[in-house]
């Protein structure tokens, strides 16, 4: 039997799920044009993987299904190596995106190459049963589920975020807090006035006590940081300390407090930029979800 138009039209759709899945947002992370060479040629061979598993099949030929493991393989070795990539760009990073940020960038890159491989089969299975048309929708609709079920939650689905003024505590207003959480001590008086006058504190505060264990984690606390510095910039050079942003742990109420001297100094959007980072994989804790967890919280 001849597969040629299913292979062709599933190796195809397949190639252009993988292109709509891929893009540049404001991470810049990767690269055009060069990112997207090595991206879309993957996404074209686990397209033609997934392309000609049917065939392989309706013909009876099961030994050659065996190479979807191979592919496996192979996409794992693309995780580590964007994950090698990337934090060998974490040293060139003011603010860096942190280790838990990076091992989900690397999972993105890996999962979305089987994504492009299911969306070919779907194809191919749409394009035996229903001709082209067939296909093509089965294809569409494939790559709309496997999209939605790969968005994870934000920032704003865990906690409520809202501005808050720094308040200078001491003698002599050198230590910056909100409420009872000190944040930085500012020895030079150039670098408190600036925090004065330009510097925004953000509160964030967890929905529940999965929300306020997941917030609790180090690699999201900064990759929040890291989220608002990429697309508000930030007041800071190599070897000046002093405008660092910090978020820090109320250990009371499991709020997080966030200062920062952003180069964009309006606060709505300093908000929109904390609510709109993804919760990391990594970083999700559930307690809740436990019995001594659910007992606890009552």
């Amino acid at each position: 039997m001849d597969y040629g138009n299913m292979i062709v039209s599933s190796i195809v759709l397949g190639t252009l799920a993988r292109f709509w899945m891929l893009k540049v947002d404001y991470r810049q992370y990767p690269g055009y044009p060069h990112g997207y060479a090595v991206h879309l040629s993957l996404g074209f061979i686990a397209a033609s993987l997934g392309a000609l598993a049917l065939p392989a099949l309706l013909d009876g030929d099961f030994a050659a299904v065996t190479f979807l493991v191979l592919a496996a393989k192979q996409f794992s070795n693309i995780r580590e190596m964007e994950r090698t990539y990337l934090l060998e760009l974490e040293n060139t990073e003011l603010v860096k995106r942190g280790s838990a940020y990076v091992e989900g960038i690397a999972q993105v890159f890996e999962a979305r190459n089987y994504l492009a491989m299911l969306v070919a089969l779907v194809a191919s299975i749409g394009v035996r049963l229903f001709e082209l048309p067939g296909g093509i929708a089965l294809a569409i609709i494939a790559a709309l589920v496997l999209q939605r079920a790969m968005q994870g939650q934000t920032v704003k689905d865990i906690a409520e975020v809202e501005v808050v003024d720094l308040e200078f505590q001491g003698d002599e207003g050198e230590n910056i807090a909100i409420g009872d959480v000190v944040l930085m001590n500012v020895g030079e008086e150039e670098i408190k006035e600036d925090w004065q006058k330009l510097g925004i504190g953000i509160s964030i505060k967890p929905k529940d006590d999965n929300a306020r264990a997941t917030l609790a984690n180090k690699g999201q606390r900064q990759a929040i940081l890291h989220d608002v510095v990429s697309q508000l910039g930030v007041r800071l050079d190599v070897g000046v300390v002093g405008y660092t942003p910090l978020a820090r742990l109320d250990l009371d109420t499991g709020r997080v407090y966030i200062m920062i001297i952003p180069i964009e100094p309006d606060e709505e959007f300093v908000k929109k930029a904390v609510e709109n980072t993804p919760v990391l994989e990594s970083s999700r804790r559930k307690p809740l979800q436990s019995e001594a967890g659910r007992l606890a919280a009552d």
